[in-house]
């Protein structure tokens, strides 16, 4: 059963070198290695990221990869001072404040790769915190 597979998400990058460099540097990704098929891999909390050059890219128009995350404002500030920029929409039923929206029990910031591909943080809240924007007092670190 794929119940216990490891699970490698497949990322398309134009730039190999420069995808690497914001996956390790800036999010602080375990680099795992140069493959023989031209994938580089990078390891985080058990999954594996793979980093797959595609000369013409792709053009995802949804979220690639979200990390769970304890404290969503710390890691937002964490992430901001390693130089991540983070998108922030203003749309009917869906606008984030301070970068983060409440998506169902979900507090969530979303960026993107210099590839274009769209990341998110994510902390899981309950009803009472999601109302109150509260976050939990862990400590911000690297995603993984």
């Amino acid at each position: 059963m794929l119940t216990q597979a490891p699970i490698t998400a497949m990322l398309p990058v134009k730039d190999l070198g420069r995808a690497r460099e914001f996956y390790e540097q800036k999010l602080g990704l375990t680099p795992a290695g140069l493959q023989p098929d031209g994938k580089f891999l990078l390891r985080c909390n058990g999954t594996t990221l793979a980093l797959f050059p595609k000369p013409e890219g792709t053009k995802a128009e949804h979220t690639a990869v979200s990390f769970k995350v304890d404290d969503i404002v710390a890691e937002i500030r964490d992430l901001k001072a390693r130089g991540v920029q983070f998108h922030d929409y203003d749309f009917p039923g869906f606008k984030t404040i301070e970068h983060v929206a409440i998506v169902g029990a979900d507090r969530a910031a979303w960026f993107s790769d210099p590839e274009g591909n769209i990341l998110c943080v994510h902390e899981e809240v309950d009803a009472a915190q999601a109302g109150a924007g509260a976050a939990s007092a862990t400590r911000p670190g690297r995603l993984c």
